[in-house]
């Protein structure tokens, strides 16, 4: 794992175009950011996990807010992704799309394209339907997911993790 400009980045992953990531986030393997229709704007201590496609709709830039996990195999088309979200693996976020800060995306859910969730929701299904609100607690398991991702990504760094193929 390599670290520019504040951002750790896995030497695997493809990251093109107008990309801006903020600080202690983290890009993992394979996963692919291509900002060369539209800039992408990824907020600080956000984890795109291995795997992720993140690529924006022509002509509408992408914001990902802060403290935001996106789980393996995700592939992000959306507009925005609010502050302290988390997606699940495999899910599909599609054009136009729009999730609210504190909202979880559960693994495999398509949210549809020109779709709004409201800040603190839980979808799940295909397609993506608010099932409920977000309490207390699934705030603090999104939090504490960002910040596993970013002790790993520090771990990573200073090679406590060896590679082995």
């Amino acid at each position: 794992m390599i670290k520019r400009g504040g951002v750790y980045i896995m030497e695997s992953a493809e990251i093109v175009g107008d990309v801006t990531i903020g600080e202690n986030s983290s890009v993992w393997s394979k996963a692919v950011i291509r900002g060369d229709e539209c800039s992408v704007t990824i907020g600080k201590t956000t984890n795109i996990q291995d795997m992720c496609v993140i690529h924006p709709e022509t002509d509408i830039p992408m914001e990902i807010g802060d403290n935001v996990t996106i789980g393996h195999g995700a592939v992000i088309h959306c507009r925005k992704i609010g502050s302290h979200c988390m997606i699940g693996m495999g899910a599909l976020i599609l054009d136009n799309a729009e999730i609210g800060e504190y909202s979880i995306i559960g693994a495999g859910a398509v949210v549809l394209e020109n779709a709004k969730m409201p800040p603190r929701s839980m979808v799940l299904g295909i397609p993506g339907k608010v099932v409920r609100a977000i309490d207390d607690d699934g705030i603090k398991r999104i939090k504490s997911a960002a910040l596993n991702y970013l002790r790993l990504s520090q771990a990573h760094y200073k090679g406590e993790y060896k590679r082995i193929s």
